[in-house]
């Protein structure tokens, strides 16, 4: 019997995340607060509804993608929300990018009313989205997890069991401060190296493979030139916006809050971001941090 999926959250992400879900012939109710969200949905073969209590009636598995850990709670725990209107033994999936404490908090209350859940964020962006091949961070019980693969997979490149609930936020705040740190050391190095009279290239042909090897730098060159798929190709258009970088460091800043750690690299990287997002710059993909730091952008 094929599985029904309510999807809530249709936007960027969650419209080319439910067309994939459709595509590998499962039936996919959905729910968006914009109606053209709506109306794309329905056009693409997805059945529509105008409410969280009326979506999830009879779903087997939710799905959320959701802009804040506010909403994301509210979405499950208010009266028209999940909890009170979702059958029994339903699987629910929380793919938003949210705070670990609001994670396990939700997760925990889902725990105590019965529910298997799985905090599940991606990375892969829009472009992984629409090709099915993003990267999942779950976070969850060995069980629920293996529930939750089959139904992830149509939209997956890669899906990792993190740990227990909030671990796959965890996974995804922790790598993303490394990316922006990263980032940074970069274009720093880059824009010292043009200081010096150093050719792009040639710093480029060095570094890719010596010890300052990194993702940053062999996937996605923050300057024109050695790497043609990068947004410094494309005038830095995102890619992956300054807005969206800044609001994954400060999700890690909350958990370093709370769990007492010390990253002082990755406060000065939310410290550079957000100076970067407050100049009128947060369209402006991340990897455009190369010219913030020099003062041309």
């Amino acid at each position: 019997m094929t599985q029904t999926i309510a999807f809530i959250g249709l936007g960027n992400m969650g419209m080319p995340m439910s067309k994939n879900l459709l595509g590998a012939g499962y039936r996919v109710f959905g729910f968006d607060l914009v109606a053209a969200n709506l109306e794309g949905f329905a056009k693409s073969g997805g059945k529509p509804f105008r409410s969280v209590e009326e979506v999830v009636a009879e779903a087997d598995v939710v799905i959320t993608m959701l802009p804040s850990g506010a909403i994301v709670k509210k979405v499950y725990t208010d009266e028209k929300g999940v909890f009170a209107n979702v059958k029994a033994g339903a699987l629910l999936i929380d793919c938003s990018t949210i705070d670990v404490d609001t994670a396990r908090e939700v997760s925990t209350l889902a725990s105590e009313k019965g529910f298997e859940m799985v905090d599940a964020p991606v990375s892969g962006g829009v472009g992984g989205a629409a090709a099915g091949t993003l990267a999942f961070m779950v976070g969850g019980t060995a069980e629920a997890f293996e529930r939750a693969k089959p139904v992830l997979e149509p939209m997956a490149g890669k899906i990792v069991h993190c740990g227990p609930s909030g671990n796959g936020q965890a996974a995804k705040v922790c790598n993303n401060m490394l990316l922006a740190i990263s980032m940074i050391g970069v274009s720093e190095a880059f824009n010292l190296g043009r200081a010096l009279g150093l050719d792009d290239q040639v710093f480029f042909d060095v570094a890719s493979n010596a010890s300052g090897q990194c993702w940053s730098l062999t996937s996605y060159c923050p300057v024109p030139g050695p790497v043609p798929t990068s947004p410094a190709n494309n005038d830095y258009k995102p890619g992956f916006a300054t807005t969206l970088m800044l609001k994954d460091l400060r999700l890690a800043m909350q958990a370093v809050e709370s769990s007492g750690s010390n990253t002082p690299m990755g406060a000065k990287a939310a410290e550079i971001y957000t100076a970067m997002d407050e100049a009128g710059h947060g369209g402006v993909d991340f990897s455009g941090v190369l010219k913030h730091l020099a003062g041309k952008l």
